[in-house]
């Protein structure tokens, strides 16, 4: 552990030392450092809320006060369960005590009257801890089992000093102000509804327009370089998915496969219990449909629909495909962890002398992105396989050919790289663009993959120069990845203040008064016929009251109407980076001026 950490997991032990005090019949189960805090889940008949974390506070802090010394303590494993039963802690610690290899050594840290079963490390003394906080309370299963009891998770976080406490604080303000769920209620850009499911986002017609300004934008310049757009089913045969490994790969992540009628009624007649079909489901018996979990194999069954020769290389297949992944209610998120969610997916099928140039082009295409979106601090990972790890598929040569590859594509990039072992996918290397948002949280999102192995399991082949049958070598890439998740980020990464081109509603005609209602009206006709997404406040309100509404609804540019701009046919518009009036002699003259700022894509800066 890093010397934060180590300061981060004791503090957690603090935790846990106070609650057991105030709370003694608690049964406590894991409390691990993370990036940035700790948690510890903790099984208790008082329900908290906020006002509980203040009391447990109050009480770390005297733990901390006391100064104890953490002394870390060497144990047989009879030895162990005799100390965890004489702590009261058997409910959940005996169960963590079984996960641990009979050859690896088992240690408990002893702080003052607690004690857990730890691995450690600790700091010496409590009073090294300076600076922390409880932060939250949420729900969490044991072992993230939802056939689990439901646990409490306590959040805290802890630095070295008081003033790094203070500005991650002040961030985490930052964060909840740009919050996209709070700032999709507030614009009415999607919503979440239990009746649909959990994790199901219902677009409404004002998100809808900042996914489709996206997918035009990226159409755009696919279409520019030679894709075709593809479109398939949501849904797909098991024996399709047994294919490419996706299931039961990713068996975990997926919905349950959907049988036909016809199968489950004559195995129930046969007696077949439920266990007994999904033992034959998994094994291959018995075929049923999968709910996509990726995009990747009904394009590769379009490529193999048509005979190919080298000439016809590279193939580039694009589709905004929706995908669905069976993921823990506890870890769903607003737009940026969900069940269902669209990639702008594409998949590039190339001889090999081509994958270089190839791979060049789909990063070049993640960095347009990102440029255009001002998302300029983020940093490039290359996912590589753990050798040691028997998750990944295919001829280990073909992996360091694809490895390499990458290697060479991200020298070129311009960019600080860095090597990751294990953080490849199942069927090949990538290169993810790992981006920090205005209050440096990394997320991941552009992604380009290259793959040997999925075009042989599948068989695919091109005939070349020779008049011979060779491989193709696929490239999976999604500048975007997820919509939900990349609409979601920009929503906090602008604070709802999008740029023109992207802006739910571009402009918002303020008429001073009643009369000057119908002249609105007709400004807004004509907007429209220049695809001008606009409209009409025409309550009867004072002007001041118009523009603040303007404002909290974050609008970028407002047309104040009055009685001389009505009767000169002028325009004076009031916009989010200009609170001056700026005079137009005619509408076209605005109209061009915003068309600029659309097609050019000027950005105000996020910050604002």
């Amino acid at each position: 552990m890093s010397p934060l950490e180590t300061l981060r997991h004791s503090c957690s032990h603090v935790l846990a030392t106070a609650i057991l005090r105030l709370y003694p019949d608690t049964q406590i189960d894991i409390g691990p450092p993370t990036d940035n805090g700790f948690y510890y889940d903790i099984d208790c008949e008082k329900k908290f809320d906020a006002s509980d974390l203040e009391d447990i506070e109050k009480e770390m802090k005297n733990v901390i006060k006391e100064n104890q010394k953490f002394i870390r303590i060497e144990s047989s494993r009879e030895e162990a369960i005799d100390k965890i039963k004489a702590s009261g802690q058997s409910l959940y610690k005996i169960g963590r005590l079984e996960d641990i290899p009979e050859d690896e050594s088992i240690s408990f840290y002893q702080n003052g009257d607690f004690i857990d079963l730890c691995a450690g490390p600790h700091v010496n003394y409590t009073k090294k801890i300076k600076a922390f906080k409880l932060l939250s309370i949420a729900g969490a299963y044991h072992r993230g089992d939802e056939n689990n009891k439901q646990l409490q998770r306590i959040y805290g976080t802890a630095f070295p000093s008081a003033q790094e406490l203070e500005d991650y604080l002040e961030k985490l303000e930052q964060a909840r102000a740009r919050d996209h769920r709070k700032i999709g209620k507030e614009l009415n850009l999607f919503h979440i509804d239990e009746t649909v499911g959990s994790g199901m986002i219902l677009w409404t017609g004002r998100g809808s327009v900042i996914r489709n300004e996206l997918q035009y934008f990226i159409t755009d310049e696919l279409i520019k370089t030679g894709y075709e757009q593809v479109f398939t089913p949501h849904i797909g045969k098991l024996g399709l998915y047994r294919t490419s490994g996706h299931f039961p790969y990713y068996k975990d992540s997926q919905f349950p496969p959907v049988v036909e009628p016809r199968t489950i009624e004559e195995l129930a007649t046969n007696g077949s219990s439920c266990n007994e079909l999904s033992n034959q489901i998994d094994d291959g018996n018995i075929d049923g449909y999968l709910l996509k979990p990726m995009n990747c194999p009904m394009h590769i069954k379009i490529f193999d629909s048509q005979p190919h020769s080298y000439r016809d290389l590279p193939v580039r297949l694009f589709e905004f495909g929706t995908v669905y992944r069976w993921e823990q209610s506890g870890e769903l998120s607003g737009m940026t962890r969900v069940r269902g969610f669209t990639q702008d997916d594409a998949h590039l099928f190339c001889t090999e002398d081509q994958l270089s140039k190839e791979i060049r082009g789909c990063l070049d295409l993640v960095k347009l992105v990102f440029d255009t979106l001002g998302m300029k601090d983020y940093r490039v990972r290359i996912g590589l396989r753990d050798a040691d790890s028997n998750k990944y598929v295919g001829d280990p040569a073909l992996w360091d050919r694809a490895e390499n590859a990458l290697r060479d594509a991200a020298k070129d990039l311009d960019v600080e790289y860095t090597e990751e072992q294990g953080e490849a996918a199942f069927y090949g290397p990538k290169i993810d663009f790992v981006v920090k948002d205005v209050i440096e949280r990394e997320w991941q999102l552009g992604t380009v993959q290259v793959d040997y192995s999925l075009p042989e399991r599948f068989d695919l082949n091109y005939v070349g120069k020779d008049n011979a049958k060779h491989r193709p070598v696929m490239i999976h890439r999604a500048p975007f990845g997820s919509m939900e998740r990349f609409c979601g980020l920009l929503i906090e990464h602008f604070a709802g203040n999008f740029p023109t081109w992207l802006a739910p509603e571009q402009v918002r005609i303020l008429p001073m008064n009643d009369d000057l209602v119908e002249k609105a009206q007709e400004i807004k006709s004509q907007l429209k016929q220049y695809k001008i997404r606009c409209s009409v406040d025409g309550v009867a309100d004072k002007l001041g009251a118009k523009i603040r509404k303007a404002e909290i609804e974050k609008v970028p540019h407002m047309i104040i109407l009055g009685k001389k701009e009505a009767e000169e046919n002028k325009i004076s518009v009031r916009s989010r980076a200009n609170k001056s009036l700026e005079a137009f002699d005619t509408l076209e003259a605005f109209t061009e001026a915003l068309r600029e700022n659309i097609i050019d894509k000027v950005l105000p800066d996020p910050q604002t």
